[in-house]
């Protein structure tokens, strides 16, 4: 019963990058059409390297199989093999993440990447009915200069781009790093969004706070600081918990002690999502199936982590009225025939 509500319900995914999309059977094709040479000779060993330490383990394999991502074409397939997903997923909203910096210091041009991106999403929403929001992904390892320049070519696509995130190696690369960067991203009218406490410590989550982010992605070591916890709890953020991704890099040990009914108890909105979905396991249902079942989460429970991902979304208010009636209708349904 609680798998089929999960599959009825509609749901935002807010937190998924979609170079973390690129599945085995994907890779080996790119590999072959753009005549790339990847360290693997079949789809078996590529899925038998799924095995991570840590974050930095797993972001050495990330990038590496990028390098078979070359021009708009490979961006637009790899969308759209995404977004195909989704839909199957029941996701009606996505908020998906791209790492412009990965590309283009590999010699790929910006513009090859957002408009192959964009174009799917423009065509995706015409096919599956999903709407879209572009966030662009500042790679914390690099330098302030170096995001600073990938913010201004963000500014030139502010018709489609709509929020400017943080991410990659997380330890040693706080938030307020990118102080200049974020302060400057604000004036330019973006949301703003940025992956901290993964395996960072707590305080990266409040520098990330302090710079003025409306959404966390991970933000599971907030558990560690209680004041924290109050403080996030008074603001009625949301948190983009990535549960696969947290227990495939070791950042959970078990999905038992997961703390999603602790965030909410103290008033921080949970929202559940794939991250690198082709990497850690399972796309968004796979994760909310997972964690239902470690946790024992009841439907209510369920229905109202579904909830928060429309409410926490940059999705229109008209938008989010339409996927909010519509998760009201399957609760209604599902309790009726209980």
């Amino acid at each position: 019963m609680v798998s089929s509500l999960i599959n009825a319900l509609p749901k935002a995914e807010l937190h998924i990058h979609v170079e973390g999309t690129l599945e085995p059977v994907l890779m080996m094709s790119l590999a072959r059409n753009n005549n790339v040479s990847i360290p693997y000779n079949s789809i078996d060993e590529i899925k038998n390297a799924y095995r991570f330490k840590n974050l930095e383990d797993f972001l050495r394999l990330y990038y590496s199989g990028l390098r078979v991502l070359k021009d708009e074409d490979d961006f637009y397939i790899l969308t759209m093999n995404y977004l195909k997903r989704a839909s199957e997923n029941n996701v009606r909203h996505v908020e998906l993440s791209f790492d412009p910096q990965a590309h283009t210091r590999r010699g790929v041009r910006f513009e090859e990447v957002i408009e192959g991106i964009h174009s799917a999403l423009k065509d995706g929403e015409r096919k599956y009915g999903i709407s879209w929001v572009i966030i662009l992904s500042i790679l914390r390892d690099l330098s302030v200069e170096d995001a600073l320049h990938t913010l201004s070519r963000a500014e030139e696509y502010k018709d489609i781009i709509d929020a400017i995130g943080l991410d990659s190696a997380e330890v040693g690369n706080p938030p307020s790093k990118f102080k200049k960067v974020f302060e400057k991203a604000k004036t330019s009218g973006f949301h703003l969004v940025a992956h901290a406490g993964e395996e960072g410590p707590p305080s990266y989550i409040k520098e990330a706070i302090d710079l003025g982010v409306e959404r966390i992605d991970h933000g599971v070591r907030a558990i560690e600081d209680e004041t924290l916890m109050k403080m996030l709890g008074r603001m009625r953020i949301a948190f983009t918990l990535c549960p696969l991704s947290n227990l495939k890099l070791n950042v959970v040990k078990s999905l038992k002690n997961y703390p999603i009914r602790e965030f909410s108890k103290v008033g921080i909105r949970v929202t559940i999502n794939s991250d690198d979905p082709a990497y850690f396991g399972g796309y968004i249902n796979k994760n909310y199936e997972e964690v239902a079942k470690a946790l024992n989460l009841k439907p209510k429970e369920i229905i109202e982590i579904a909830r928060n991902s429309i409410i926490a979304s940059f999705a229109s208010d008209e938008r989010k009225r339409e996927i909010l009636r519509e998760i009201n209708d399957v609760e209604k349904n599902y309790f009726e025939s209980a």
